[in-house]
């Protein structure tokens, strides 16, 4: 993997377009959870202590290795004010996998991640992966929600959970390699059950071979056959022609 201080190496990652696979994964949850700065650690191992508001949405790009495959990562980081809610969830739609933060010193924070999980069920598609993530550990003298709680709250909503730090780079790759392994594994296992008559190629349709038809015979031109009102039905001879 790239370090910081390899920039010609982060320049090609970025701008490299052979790769196998690619997935689309939002970082969501309230406003000052620790998106962006999550975000930076894992893509640049930066991270600065200064607060500024992500404005709607923004994203990185980062190629990783994964079970011998070149995975190119599209991590969507989004605004978790409410009035940015309509523009946000508009990027769910073909996201494979979600990032679901809070913050282990703010409850409130906590106590959002039901309703954030009801935006993924409603606005996402049905086999999006999820990560429940409890960012800030290294703040251990300020935490409010416990550990515990957000494994039981990440079993209750069926998502597996972690603890990390942007801060301290704890658990940070750990989050998006798990949610990768996570997706790919999920594709893997609907290849297995796919029906193979909708996963193999389409097979160029045959005629039927059937014997030779006598042509239908055709209409006798000394009649003509117009529509009249529902019940009735004229057979009027053209012009010049005597009626039978």
């Amino acid at each position: 993997m790239a370090s910081a201080t390899d920039s010609r190496y982060g320049q090609k990652e970025s701008s490299d377009q052979n790769f196998d696979y690619m997935f689309k994964i939002l970082i969501i949850g309230n406003s000052s959870v620790g998106k962006t700065s999550f975000l930076f650690r894992y893509a640049d191992d930066s991270f600065t202590p200064a607060f500024v508001s992500t404005v709607g949405i923004d994203f990185k790009v980062k190629t990783i290795y994964r079970n011998d495959k070149r995975i190119k990562l599209q991590i969507w980081d989004t605004a978790g004010q409410e009035r940015y809610r309509t523009i946000t969830t508009a990027y769910y739609r073909g996201a494979m996998g979600f990032i679901l933060m809070y913050d282990i010193t703010n409850e409130e924070s906590f106590n959002a991640v039901q309703d954030w999980s009801t935006q993924i069920k409603t606005y996402s598609w049905d086999n999006a992966q999820v990560l429940l993530v409890g960012n800030k550990c290294d703040m251990e003298d300020e935490r409010v929600v416990s550990s515990e709680k957000g494994r039981q709250l990440a079993e209750h909503l069926g998502f597996e959970f972690f603890e990390a730090s942007a801060k301290d780079n704890i658990n940070v790759k750990q989050t998006f390699e798990r949610l990768v392994d996570i997706i790919c594994e999920k594709m893997s296992e609907s290849l297995d059950t796919a029906d193979p008559a909708v996963t193999a190629p389409p097979k160029s349709p045959q005629k039927p071979v059937s014997a030779p038809q006598t042509p239908s015979p055709r209409p006798r031109p000394e009649l003509l056959l117009l529509g009249v009102p529902r019940g009735l039905l004229l057979l009027i001879p053209p012009k010049g022609l005597r009626p039978l």
